[in-house]
């Protein structure tokens, strides 16, 4: 079994644990966990149920843009993904979009169990205001970004990799620092990679690195 097979094992165990709407309702601040953040229809829940291998873990709202909730999988005692609301398409009024942003923030500011934030955007829509909101609010905090170019299986290989290079350029171009990979939940290109990176945020112990222990102790 390879490491990113072991850490996708590993993420399989994921259950629900709670939904907050405020930091206050969240679980003890302790630990590590990763966000999940993406505007509505980025395939936010398909990414997190295609790490976990589970159907329904995160439960995409038949209205998008609705779920105003912080939802919080637990892997075990000192390791959480967190699934933050996403927002964009959502018919709300606009005071309700910006209490979101606020709470949303408010977490990303002040959460100090966060590792790291997965940053999910359609491939076909990147770089979109609440993407750079997102990247603003991690960059004021230090906190490492990943993003995830999500439906890449709807663009053919050549388009999917120019569009990968555009949004680099975006970046630099906008002063922001962050890693970058495709992603499909359908094709489930990328899923390895995006696994490992939560290995590493999470610092969960990969089997390559125990044998290394184990033979540098004999």
């Amino acid at each position: 079994m390879t490491d990113a097979e072991h850490i996708l094992a590993q993420l399989a165990r994921a259950q629900f644990q709670i939904s907050a709407p405020t930091l206050a309702l969240c679980p003890p601040n302790i630990g590590h966990e990763v966000a999940f953040a993406g505007r509505s229809n980025a395939g936010k829940s398909s990414a997190i149920n295609a790490l976990t291998r589970q159907r329904q873990l995160a439960r995409a709202s038949k209205t998008p843009g609705r779920t105003q909730l912080i939802n919080f999988f637990q892997l075990d005692e000192e390791r959480r993904l967190v699934d933050l609301p996403g927002y964009g398409y959502a018919k709300v009024p606009e005071q309700m979009k910006l209490e979101w942003q606020r709470h949303l923030a408010h977490y990303l500011r002040e959460r100090h169990s966060l590792r790291g934030l997965i940053l999910l955007m359609d491939i076909r829509h990147p770089l979109m205001p609440f993407d750079r909101n997102m990247l603003t609010w991690a960059q004021e905090r230090q906190l490492p970004v990943h993003i995830l170019l999500t439906k890449a299986d709807k663009l053919n290989r050549g388009p999917a990799g120019n569009a990968l290079q555009e949004v680099r350029r975006g970046l630099t171009a906008l002063g922001f620092e962050a890693s970058i990979q495709l992603f499909s939940s359908v094709s489930r290109l990328g899923l390895e990679d995006a696994a490992m990176q939560l290995a590493q945020w999470l610092q969960m112990p990969l089997p390559s690195e125990m044998v290394d222990d184990s033979v540098s102790e004999a």
